[in-house]
């Protein structure tokens, strides 16, 4: 058992990730396995795994009194957490479709005064944004979340979007 999870550090919640936990709060008890602790307010992520997907509790690092260990992590049965929460493969374009859609996506953000270049089959945009095949606002990623966020209302804004 540990207490005093806040005072504990980064490296000791790191060594409980992807481990079946029962975290004890002053009001509930939680079950799950822990995907993530925040490393500002040593809030944990819960993952319990039901038919067809999976359930999320976040429990708050102030309101946390004891983490315990109830089962190390691995085994053939546990899929890893974090492909329970990967976007759906995109769909397919054949060629010629995917080549005028990120032609029309690239003309649209440049007649918007956005710079954009195209990499491969990638279109990035002022170096700190790609958008990928098949050019939606949600195929979009930066770890800059204004320009995310601004490219994305660009592209849903775009006529004839499909």
């Amino acid at each position: 058992m540990l207490r005093g999870w806040r005072a504990c550090g980064p490296r000791l919640w790191l060594s409980h990730v992807d481990k079946q936990v029962k975290v004890k709060t002053r009001r509930q008890e939680h079950r799950g396995r822990l995907l993530s602790v925040d490393p500002v307010s040593a809030s944990l992520v819960l993952v319990n795994l039901v038919e067809g997907g999976a359930t999320v509790c976040v429990v708050m690092g102030h309101a946390v009194e004891e983490v315990e260990v109830l089962q190390e992590a691995g085994g053939d049965s546990a899929p890893p957490l974090w492909t329970l929460f990967e976007p759906p493969p995109s769909c397919s374009l054949d060629s010629p479709q995917t080549r005028r859609r990120r032609a029309a996506v690239c003309c649209w953000l440049r007649k918007n005064r956005v710079p954009v270049e195209e990499a491969g089959e990638e279109v990035r945009v002022a170096g700190a944004l790609t958008i990928v095949a098949p050019y939606r606002p949600e195929d979009c990623s930066s770890s800059n979340q204004v320009i995310l966020d601004r490219v994305q209302r660009l592209l849903r804004t775009r006529p004839d979007s499909d």
